[in-house]
């Protein structure tokens, strides 16, 4: 397996990035290509451990210590196939998954692990260049029909893996565009949606097909899918935010960050907006919430030339090095600096939105703040600490409770559980023939188990369609189908 000394070898390096004074004064990806010869080294560093737990850390299951040692021999083409065996979309995962296979790898229990996520973006990146990546028309066609409702992650990937097994698939998209959040929330200096495209028109060539504008329950009704299809999964995502109900929440100025970096990538690609612009432009701007999407409209934020930009966070401060609540090989909870961040942004913990203030106009002018102290699962303000900060955008950037129930969901009469997702078994809800995957099964969560979730219900269909099933699930490869 590769280069047995190659961990001993080399260090863990990662490509440069623009520089920030460059990269802020436009929406491209802004990372320089690593030479081939140094990720050849980065994929000499995997180990050949007695037991990959990088496997089980991949929602996947991408078999990485295989590619990387293809990697590692110039055999980037077998990389390819071996890849794209348990991964549809690398060139997605390649770019916004927070790669918790890294975190898993055996080689940081000790040392910096193994750049898997930068091999994998290379590996797909160098397959289009190189023309592997081919259309997969199925050798015969079932009579079997499929309707995809959603076009983010889990229903592309739904639909690849069904269109595989020889069904007729359609994916149903109620926006503009194909790609769900891919499209409308990542931004396009993490994502260009030219890669989106690209992938897109492979799948058209596969022959699956895409309806856009396609509001299922509104402009498409329910009751012509059922009537024409075997079969119909949902893949909506969770796309009702958290809202945060203080004083001052109605003013102008206050909004849901998806709003917000939703109307920047319809800019950006010369989309219609329809509604009122929300801009950071000479602006105070507060985000709302620490994670990564609280850090993609701190970036956007500064491309749009805020004045000034905080982002706080209600919990606790992570530890800056590895903490014993999270012990490899799981994710581990320590602080983390996005690229975004980097770029400028004032950044505090402990911190609890008090009231949004505005002026005679309805306008917001300030927000109060307040710092907390956690006790358990609870926490007391510190009131010597309240304070108010000039504030004329904040963005609400605090997740998302569910999928959205009024229209498709609630005219379907699926059950729901606890949370307000749909309830199924074996992806199937408690109607006959219609299944769900994605966030809108198991909650808000990433893109690589979105995809991961639309490849398993993609083999339930199958079953339920066929009675059995080529499509294997995870931690099972599909070369021998796609070679």
């Amino acid at each position: 397996m590769g280069k047995t000394t190659g961990f001993l070898e080399y260090n863990r390096e990662l490509p440069t990035h623009k520089p920030i004074q460059e990269r802020t004064t436009n929406y491209n990806e802004f990372i320089i290509p690593f030479s081939k010869l140094n990720l050849e080294k980065q994929a000499a560093r995997c180990m050949d451990c007695g037991i990959p737990f990088c496997h089980n850390g991949c929602p996947l299951g991408n078999n990485i210590p295989d590619f990387n040692d293809m990697v590692y021999k110039d055999n980037w083409h077998a990389a390819y196939r071996i890849l794209r065996s348990t991964n549809n979309f690398p060139e997605f995962t390649g770019r916004i998954c927070p790669a918790p296979c890294e975190a898993s790898c055996v080689l940081s229990i000790h040392k910096d692990a193994t750049t898997i996520e930068l091999i994998e973006k290379n590996i797909i990146e160098r397959a289009y260049k190189e023309g592997w990546v081919l259309t997969n028309i199925p050798f015969s066609r079932s009579d079997k029909k499929i309707a995809v409702v959603g076009s983010g992650p889990a229903g592309l990937a739904a639909a690849a893996q069904l269109n595989i097994a020889g069904h007729n698939v359609t994916v149903f998209e109620r926006a503009n565009q194909i790609g769900g959040l891919l499209r409308y929330g990542i931004p396009n200096f993490k994502l260009d949606k030219k890669i989106i495209d690209r992938r897109i028109d492979v799948m058209k060539a596969d022959g699956i097909k895409f309806k856009t504008n396609a509001n299922v329950g509104e402009n498409i009704s329910l009751k012509e899918l059922q009537e024409n299809y075997d079969a119909i999964l949902l893949t909506g995502g969770s796309t009702i935010p958290r809202d945060l109900p203080v004083k001052g929440r109605e003013l102008k100025g206050v909004h849901f960050a998806m709003d917000f970096l939703t109307q920047q990538n319809q800019r950006v690609t010369n989309e219609k907006i329809s509604t009122k612009d929300i801009l950071a432009k000479d602006k105070n701007v507060l985000v709302i919430g620490g994670g990564d999407t609280g850090s993609d409209c701190v970036g956007t934020s500064i491309r749009q030339n805020a004045k000034n930009i905080t982002q706080i966070e209600l919990l606790n401060k992570p530890p800056e090095a590895e903490d014993s609540k999270t012990p490899w090989p799981e994710y581990p909870a320590i602080l983390r600096t996005s690229s975004s961040q980097e770029e400028g942004c004032e950044r505090q913990w402990n911190v609890l939105t008090k009231e949004f203030i505005g002026d005679n106009k309805g306008q917001l002018k300030a927000v109060k703040l307040v710092d907390i102290k956690w006790s358990g699962n609870k926490f007391e303000e510190l009131k010597e600490t309240e304070r108010e900060i000039p504030c004329q955008l904040a963005l609400l950037a605090i997740g998302f409770m569910h999928p959205q129930h009024k229209g498709m969901l609630a005219d379907l009469n699926v059950k729901l559980d606890e949370r307000g997702n749909i309830k199924t078994r074996k992806f199937q809800t408690n109607k006959e023939g219609v299944f769900a995957a994605g966030d809108m099964r198991r909650g808000q969560s990433l893109v690589v188990h979105a995809i991961s979730e639309g490849r398993e219900a993609a083999r339930e269909i199958d079953i339920f369609l066929t009675g059995t099933s080529v499509l294997e699930s995870k931690n099972h490869s599909l070369t021998s189908i796609l070679t």
